[in-house]
Formats: C-alpha cells, sequence, structure tokens
C-alpha cells in the first residue's frame, strides 16, 4: 500500500492544537479560525477553505500577545 491512496487534494486545517479561544476576539488563539469556522471546516469546500486560510494572518493582531510566562517573571526579577 502506498501514500498516494491517503493523499488528499484538498487544503489541510491550519490547526496546531492549541485550542483556546480568545475571549474578546471569539477566535482560537492558535489557528486564528473562530469556533464556527472550526465546527464547519470539514464541511466547507476546498474554495471556502482557501478564502479562510487565506484571511488568517490578517486575524493576528486581534489576539493579545501574551504578558505572561517565565520570561516575564525575569524580567521583573521575580
Amino acid at each position: 500500500m502506498t501514500d498516494e491512496i491517503w493523499r488528499r487534494d484538498e487544503i489541510e486545517s491550519p490547526c496546531i492544537k492549541i485550542c483556546v479561544i480568545h475571549p474578546a476576539a471569539r477566535l482560537c488563539t492558535g489557528c486564528l479560525r473562530s469556533i464556527d469556522e472550526i465546527a464547519a471546516w470539514s464541511r466547507l469546500s476546498p474554495e471556502e477553505r482557501a478564502a479562510i486560510t487565506a484571511e488568517l494572518p490578517a486575524r493576528a493582531p486581534l489576539i493579545a500577545q501574551r504578558r505572561g510566562g517565565r520570561a516575564a517573571r525575569l524580567k521583573r526579577g521575580g
């Protein structure tokens, strides 16, 4: 059996398995899709998926950058 059997022409999901919905933007902080887009992804046409995928980079500013974490604590001296 060859991998060619499983090859698909449709656009792959942009999911990066960091699935957290930003409370204000209502977008996944990992892939930047809305809950509705995520839920409908398997039913969308390749053209609809391509359109959504093309929009994702422009959504990044809607998600605030992380402020905490180890690096922030070290900068504060804590």
